[in-house]
């Protein structure tokens, strides 16, 4: 927390500078609690009005519990005085949006929705799948299901490894799970206790080049989040032209279309993957999200609405 007060005060430092030799400026963007000090500094002092993204809440953050630790009561607070601040506030999903509004009585008319993107492409690689698998000791052959991120209690890794051993009941496939977190070793211990330790490979932290690999490399990758405001890893899925099973905390996939949507539980999950491992619409999945992706997650988009909400706030300022 006192390292955020202090990168608050640099950055009030920073704007004078900035100030001084660039002019005024006509409107501030900061994003998630991080900065709404500053902002709120700012804002008193010059009367600059200010736009703040959510990115996910405190509350999202440690799955959907509110912290009863001080940091925890203290960065709700700087997001809710954040959210009552800002002239307007943006989300980057239909999830997040009613999320904040819940937790925050943040009013409808100064929410906007808008999307997280990636550069379409930047994950789509030519290789062969199974020299990938090879590397890791996986027969080509096996169907490869992705797990990448935190390994947090919020991301829901445990809930994939329970769901693992009922579609291993089934099926062969192996499991890739990337990352690192507080629980992975007891994800790791799990798979060992359901039996499935052999067929869930834990890489913890991997460099970028390994990950992009395993998005080419594997069938399908799953999502199976408690609490999910966005969902970036989703995309890159659907760069690489990968159906996903997904927890209904994503709100980006559209069931049977792009991925399949599961229950935050794992026998919901198991189906989902099931479904997809059976090979019913999993190509057809991979490029409808593709298609997607680029249409409504390129930048362009984004920054012409991000642009809008701008004009809208000096407009009324």
């Amino acid at each position: 927390m006192e390292q955020m007060n202090r990168m608050c005060d640099a950055m009030y430092c920073r704007f004078l500078d900035v100030r001084e030799e660039a002019g005024k400026f006509d409107v501030l963007h900061g994003h998630d609690w991080h900065p709404i000090n500053v902002l709120c500094r700012i804002k008193a002092q010059f009367g600059l009005p200010f736009v703040l993204t959510f990115h996910s809440t405190e509350w999202g953050r440690n799955g959907n519990l509110h912290g009863d630790w001080w940091e925890a009561k203290e960065i709700a607070h700087r997001e809710w005085l954040g959210g009552y601040e800002a002239s307007d506030v943006i989300t980057t999903s239909t999830v997040l949006r009613e999320e904040i509004k819940h937790i925050y009585n943040i009013p409808d008319y100064k929410l906007w929705e808008i999307p997280n993107g990636i550069n379409v492409g930047k994950i789509k690689r030519e290789l062969d799948p199974g020299a990938i698998k090879r590397n890791y000791g996986i027969h080509p052959c096996l169907p490869v299901v992705l797990f990448t991120g935190r390994m947090s209690y919020q991301k829901g890794p445990d809930l994939l490894v329970e769901a693992a051993a009922k579609v291993l009941k089934k099926r062969d496939a192996q499991f890739v799970l990337i990352g690192e977190g507080d629980m992975r070793v007891q994800c790791e211990n799990q798979a060992q206790r359901l039996g499935i330790g052999d067929s869930c490979n834990f890489l913890g932290y991997a460099p970028d080049n390994t990950v992009i690999d395993w998005f080419n490399a594997c069938d399908l990758v799953c999502v199976p989040s408690r609490n999910e405001p966005f969902g970036i890893v989703v995309l890159e899925a659907w760069d690489a032209k990968k159906p996903v099973v997904a927890s209904d905390a994503v709100a980006l996939v559209e069931n049977f279309r792009t991925g399949i949507i599961a229950h935050k539980e794992p026998s919901s999950i198991a189906w989902g993957l099931n479904y997809v491992l059976e090979g019913l619409g999993r190509n057809r999945m991979g490029e409808k999200g593709y298609e997607l992706l680029k249409q409504k997650y390129n930048w362009k988009t984004i920054a012409e609405k991000t642009l809008e909400v701008y004009e809208k706030v000096i407009e009324k300022a």
